[in-house]
């Protein structure tokens, strides 16, 4: 064990007796990208399912909302501004066509189901839907609802020294709305935060700052180390005699294991997978991101989001309105679309391959879909009315189509699907009591899904 306010390496006892000095000492590098909530260990407090344990859940969060009537629900019989310049294709589901510029989709169509009917009232701005897609409900009230990873973290706790909610590559920019986007533990509170990774794992001196071995810190860490001594002694007088202490005696052990733990560097390390491998995933950003989601599930995570690009501002994601700062159409078809298309494909066939699909649930899900009539710009606008989600693996058939939209994608025609059902169908395959509540504001029970959400069963 190491002293991490040491000037050196100075070791620190050994783990009987370590003090809560030493974790404050730990704790108190939120500075340097090394939070204490995202350290401290989710202790169980809910009801899950017996034998569900293993289960685990891969959200992809597809920011800028893709154009269901371009990728995955397309209307080859509508007049020219609706269906748009892709054509459909077969796939190996004899219920699915895609679009043509998804052709690895297509390959493994049988391990993955659509719904098509997805909608919500939400505001047409990104944020809004990306807080009521994560959460299952819009904030209202000043009320923050918890992310599902964090309400994972919460009922199901740490299985390892991982943390058990992680978000790759970082949290999500700006939205253009100035809403919270919904990728926290809301009122459960700081303690069931994700665990940010903050780097690209396609770099190639990709490194994951807050697990390096301390005598390869640098020097400006170490000197911010120096001036936050002071701050740590009289921290920790302060702290000896509160009620949070309470909570250290229980989770500190936690926060030291993550930092100094093999497990959780090797977890990370994605020059452990043979080249081949990151290759078959794609050597970019999305493509080693949905790699490292993998290797976490597979070290004992509990929930991993990926977001697949971080902002719609000057930067590629999914925001296709056609002129600058956003992405056409064209950069969609050659950029966009291939990279996804290859990183989805192989995360499916590789968790397959691995014996690990049936317990880890892969959900594809956006904020809206896009404008059923291409705009001047030969780009679609936002449209929150109707869009399309995925699902994969976690107890889902595969192969399915689930609801319909209109003859121009427009709005559900069959089976509409809400924000508040999405977040409940990843919970019934995590295995959780939908009659379970969760500790929410001033202390009130607050119900794990909103009043009448229901799982998309058909999937299951």
């Amino acid at each position: 064990m190491f002293d991490f306010l040491a000037e050196g390496n100075a070791p620190v006892c050994g783990p009987k007796s370590r003090s809560r000095r030493e974790f404050l000492q730990v704790g108190a590098l939120g500075p340097i990208g090394l939070s204490l909530p995202q350290l401290m260990a989710a202790k169980q407090q809910g009801k899950v399912k017996p034998g569900h344990d293993e289960k685990a859940c891969i959200m992809i969060f597809n920011l800028g909302g893709p154009s269901h009537v371009d990728l995955w629900d397309m209307k080859p019989d509508a007049a020219s501004e609706v269906r748009g310049p892709f054509k459909p294709i077969r796939t190996n589901s004899p219920d699915i066509d895609i679009s043509e510029i998804l052709p690895m989709h297509a390959k493994v169509a049988d391990k993955f189901s659509l719904v098509r009917s997805c909608h919500h009232e939400g505001a047409a701005v990104h944020d809004a839907g990306w807080q009521m897609l994560q959460t299952g409900r819009r904030f209202t009230g000043g009320v923050h609802t918890p992310h599902a990873g964090a309400v994972t973290a919460y009922l199901m706790g740490r299985k390892t020294d991982l943390p058990p909610f992680v978000v790759l590559p970082e949290l999500m920019g700006r939205g253009g709305g100035n809403l919270p986007n919904g990728q926290a533990g809301g009122f459960l509170g700081k303690a069931h935060d994700p665990f940010e990774l903050s780097a690209d794992p396609s770099k190639p001196d990709f490194k994951v700052p807050d697990l390096l071995p301390p005598d390869q810190i640098g020097a400006s860490r170490l000197m911010r180390r120096r001036t936050m001594r002071d701050l740590v002694d009289q921290t920790v007088k302060d702290f000896e005699a509160s009620e949070d202490a309470r909570l250290l005696d229980e989770n500190f052990e936690a926060a030291f294991r993550m930092m100094t733990s093999e497990q959780a560097r090797s977890a990370f390390d994605l020059s452990k997978e043979p080249d081949s491998v990151r290759e078959r995933y794609g050597m970019n950003r999305v493509g080693q991101c949905f790699l490292l989601a993998r290797r976490l599930v597979e070290n004992g995570v509990r929930f991993v989001t990926v977001n697949t690009f971080l902002t719609v501002f000057n930067q590629l994601s999914w925001d296709i309105h056609g002129s600058k700062p956003f992405i056409s159409v064209t950069q969609m078809k050659e950029q966009v679309a291939p990279m996804y298309d290859q990183a989805y494909s192989a995360l499916l066939e590789d968790l397959e391959q691995r014996g690990m699909l049936e317990n880890t649930l892969v959900t594809g899900l956006c904020e809206f879909g896009r404008t059923p009539k291409v705009n001047p710009a030969g780009g679609r606008d936002h449209w929150p009315q109707c869009f399309t989600c995925s699902f994969a693996g976690g107890g889902v058939q595969g192969g399915q189509v689930v609801g319909k939209s209109d003859p121009i994608g427009g709005f559900p025609a069959d089976r509409p699907v809400g924000p508040a059902d999405i977040v409940a169908t990843i919970f019934k395959s995590l295995g959780f009591d939908h009659e379970s509540h969760l500790p929410g504001p001033a202390g009130r029970p607050f119900p794990l899904v909103d009043f009448g959400a229901e799982p998309i069963h058909e999937l299951f």
